[in-house]
């Protein structure tokens, strides 16, 4: 395979749908996308760990603090996702690209050298801001890809953000056993070399005479959730995949700070149990999901995956020791199948000149979900573990976990009612979908 040797080729040559060009481009997404994600699951299990430092090995207050930090993460992304894309319409998708990555490798040297809590809360704005350029990337595959092989390059793209979970944490918790900073020095080097990387390689995909002339009307974070009052069903759904999406947000808020509190586990341990996790995960993605809504309907796949949730989350409240939390990973995994039958399920209810919007609305959800989840998560964990408290509760983050996925699961079986006759049918077009 032969590359564009130069930036200036690359910019004014847009990447075709074929040949050495389009080839070379999807490769460097799918790199860019992997490292993005490894570099975000390098810092995953000492982030938090360092915060507790900074409080003088205080946790409960850390907690409370990591929960600030995931807010403001998540509203530069809620705030900045869609700028981004309409940048990226109006002036090209390899300026934002590059950029995102160039910000992401100096924020993380920014966050590695950050001597005090309220340089490492910029670093997290900054953080959130950079790493908005998913959307970017998804929108480089449909330029570069003809319709009908765009499914696979979509999926490939999900394997993708797998690897980037799957290694990340392992790799930054074996760093951070060493030095709590290593990690941010080795993500800010995966982005710098990403974005040098990209600047020698990386074409041009959207040519200038189909650029937006104006795109700021895309901006509007909240524009597609009207889209979710025009069926009566997928208001439901929409309330079931917004629990869904909170639910997970405990996952990624207190994980850390939980095992550190109650198995005192260190930046090692934590890695590899997130990494653990992260396979069971992609096991049932990349290769049962499609058997199990093929065998049981996406009805049916809703519902048993949103149970398996439930009973994952209990398990890892109520898991006395740590190697008890490993037996419940392999269900908070099968709980990964409920989101490919609740998005199946929400696309029936639209036309296809709506799919776009639909994902922009599920989009913003999940972008909602992590405003709300990491302080809901943090205050309640700080909280239950509070000195003050006679009876501490370390698993009530998880606990409240389960309920939302029971209420979820309750509102699931009155939304869908009306698809139980068509479970059949359901299941064999499961497979012409493509599902994140």
């Amino acid at each position: 395979m032969s590359f564009p040797q130069s930036s200036p080729d690359a910019e004014a040559s847009p990447a075709s749908t074929n040949g050495r060009h389009g080839h070379a481009a999807f490769f460097f997404i799918i790199v860019t996308v992997a490292l993005d994600f490894l570099a975000f699951g390098i810092i995953a299990p000492v982030l938090p760990k360092l915060v507790v430092q900074f409080e003088g090995g205080r946790i409960a207050s850390a907690a409370s603090i990591v929960g600030y930090f995931g807010f403001a993460w998540a509203a530069m992304q809620f705030l900045f996702s869609p700028l981004i894309g309409a940048w990226s319409d109006r002036f090209g998708r390899r300026p934002i690209i590059l950029l995102s990555c160039a910000g992401l490798g100096v924020d993380y040297v920014f966050m590695a050298l950050a001597p005090s809590l309220r340089w490492l809360f910029v670093g997290r704005l900054i953080s959130g801001i950079t790493t908005s350029n998913v959307s970017t990337a998804y929108a480089y595959i449909t330029d570069v890809t003809p319709p009908e092989g765009r499914a696979k390059k979509f999926g490939l793209l999900g394997a993708a953000f797998g690897i980037g979970f799957v290694i990340g944490p392992a790799i930054g918790g074996l760093l951070g056993a060493h030095n709590l900073r290593y990690p941010f020095w080795a993500a800010a080097a995966l982005s710098l070399l990403n974005a040098l990387y990209g600047f020698f390689i990386l074409p041009e995909s959207l040519p200038v005479e189909k650029r937006a002339k104006s795109a700021w009307h895309l901006a509007n974070p909240l524009g597609a959730l009207t889209l979710l009052r025009s069926h009566p069903e997928l208001g439901s759904l929409a309330l079931v995949i917004f629990l869904h999406n909170l639910a997970h947000q405990s996952l990624p808020s207190v994980f850390v700070l939980y095992t550190d509190y109650r198995y005192g586990w260190d930046a090692r341990t934590v890695g590899l149990a997130l990494a653990v996790i992260g396979v069971f995960t992609a096991v049932v993605s990349g290769g049962l999901v499609g058997v199990i809504i093929k065998r049981l309907g996406e009805r049916r796949g809703l519902l048993y995956g949103l149970s398996f949730g439930l009973l994952g989350f209990l398990g890892f409240a109520f898991a006395s020791r740590g190697r008890m939390l490993f037996l419940a990973a392999p269900l908070i995994a099968l709980w990964a199948v409920s989101g490919p039958a609740l998005q199946s399920l929400m696309s029936r209810r639209v036309d296809a000149s709506a799919q776009g919007k639909l994902q922009g609305a599920i989009s913003s959800l999940r972008a909602i979900t992590g405003l709300v989840g990491p302080i809901l998560f943090t205050q309640v964990f700080a909280f239950s573990i509070a000195p003050k408290l006679s009876v501490h509760l370390p698993g009530a983050p998880y606990i409240l976990a389960g309920l939302l996925l029971f209420i979820g699961m309750m509102t699931a079986v009155f939304a869908t009612r009306s698809a139980a006759p068509s479970e059949q049918a359901a299941a064999a077009s499961f497979d012409s979908l493509n599902v994140d």
